[in-house]
């Protein structure tokens, strides 16, 4: 289970930040841990050791929303990317596009990637500077306190289980009664191979 999206308002880190791959939002040296726990302190770490950064402005402290450049999430598939960002307390995140597999791990992990063009989310990144952002899972819309509407799509998959908190094992889970049923039928009709219930 992740924890349901309904709607997301506050400060939003104006990162902007084209191209930005999973190495630069978790690096390598952070990979070498299975727990969930823990990585925020890891991302974007080479970025703000090398000089002051959003993440670092106390402006933005506590963020939930983030702001993000063309391709977000490019390169590895590492889905700690993920895993730091929901550490760090990321549940929405609004760019021109993002990578394929990070969108996925993404939303596995109980966070709203948000599609906008450009020209849109030029203006959030100058909102986000002095204003409130407010991103409404149900309705689909991205507003702002200055009046700014931004409708964006999603798919209905991923919308629903996004607003219900689901991830991959508690879909599964949800379905237990059914692959009971499948299971028992399935070993009536092949009794020489191996039970599939125990």
């Amino acid at each position: 289970m992740t924890v349901p999206i309904t709607a997301v308002e506050g400060t939003a880190y104006p990162f902007g930040m084209k191209n930005c791959d999973t190495d630069v939002i978790i690096a390598a040296e952070w990979l070498k841990t299975t727990s969930r726990t823990g990585l925020g302190k890891g991302a974007f770490a080479r970025l703000r050791a090398a000089s002051p950064t959003v993440f670092d402005d106390p402006r933005y402290a506590a963020s939930a929303i983030l702001i993000a450049g063309d391709n977000f999430g490019c390169g590895s598939s590492r889905e700690h990317a993920a895993w730091a960002m929901v550490d760090m307390g990321i549940r929405v995140i609004i760019a021109p596009s993002f990578s394929d597999i990070f969108s996925g791990n993404a939303v596995k992990n109980g966070i709203l990637t948000v599609a906008l063009p450009q020209p849109a989310i030029d203006r959030l990144l100058e909102v986000a500077q002095s204003s409130m952002i407010t991103v409404d899972l149900e309705a689909q819309m991205v507003t702002t306190s200055l009046q700014d509407r931004f409708e964006f799509e999603i798919d209905p998959f991923r919308k629903h289980c996004l607003l219900e908190g689901l991830d991959e094992i508690s879909l599964t889970m949800a379905m237990g009664d059914q692959i009971s049923v499948y299971e028992k039928a399935l070993d009536a009709s092949k009794p020489w191979q191996p039970p599939t219930t125990i």
